[in-house]
């Protein structure tokens, strides 16, 4: 099992939103010194959104993330303000490793095939952002149907993982809600990655001990509320 540290940007600075909303934003800095920092401390990877994109500005803090990109060997994930085939495969061609299409995955479905034909599955990353059992859209305003079925939805188009992000839980460092992980699990064969409420080694291992191929934690890492290392220690412990 994989941890990709989250680094949510919003106008140039590394944040944490809870429940994602720009209003209840924490400053913690320099998101290019915090992905380093995370890098250092052996994180699988980073878990770049661009929050500015998600927000509709989509060309914010594009030159941070590309030079983060050019500058490390690091694996990228990166999600945010992707609204069309042409944003996803811009940000591929500049070295970002998996592209996570949201909005645009349940808007323009078909996207998904398009990406993963001409970049490989593997390159391609659905999110899912749920809340009550419900995919989540245009900045988890508005409901789109059941995160179950969008999955096998993405899953038959040629996502190569999913992104699920549990909405209920995101950002308030109480821990995750496993069981809705674990219907996702059932339901897909590609792999899950796990945002939301990630706030102990104990989330970790229990997300490692269902099946979950990663975890991007977020709020209690930048709170101080979990180590990185204790985390990567219960995720490695079966490698």
């Amino acid at each position: 099992m994989e941890i990709y540290p989250a680094v949510d940007i919003l106008d140039g600075r590394c944040v944490q939103l809870v429940q994602g909303r720009p209003e209840a934003a924490t400053v913690y800095g320099d998101p290019d010194a915090w992905a380093r920092r995370w890098l250092e401390e052996g994180a699988d990877g980073i878990h770049i959104v661009n929050l500015d994109g998600a927000f509709g500005r989509a060309q914010k803090n594009a030159d941070l993330i590309r030079g983060f990109i050019r500058e490390t060997d690091a694996f990228v994930e990166l999600g945010g303000g992707i609204r069309s085939v042409e944003d996803a495969a811009g940000w591929l061609d500049t070295g970002v490793d998996r592209v996570i299409l949201s909005t645009l995955a349940v808007r323009a479905p078909e996207t998904i095939r398009t990406l993963a034909d001409e970049f490989g599955s593997e390159r391609v990353m659905a999110g899912i952002d749920a809340r009550g059992g419900e995919v989540m859209i245009e900045g988890w305003e508005r409901p789109a149907g059941s995160y179950l079925a969008w999955a096998e939805r993405f899953e038959s188009l040629g996502a190569g993982s999913l992104l699920y992000t549990n909405v209920d839980v995101e950002g308030l460092q109480q821990g995750i809600a496993l069981a809705p992980v674990e219907e996702l699990l059932f339901r897909v064969k590609v792999p899950v990655v796990v945002s939301g409420g990630i706030s102990s080694a104990e989330d970790v291992r229990a997300l490692r001990d269902a099946g979950a191929a990663g975890a991007v934690p977020g709020s209690a890492l930048y709170a101080g509320i979990v180590r990185l290392s204790d985390l990567l220690e219960v995720a490695h412990a079966e490698e």
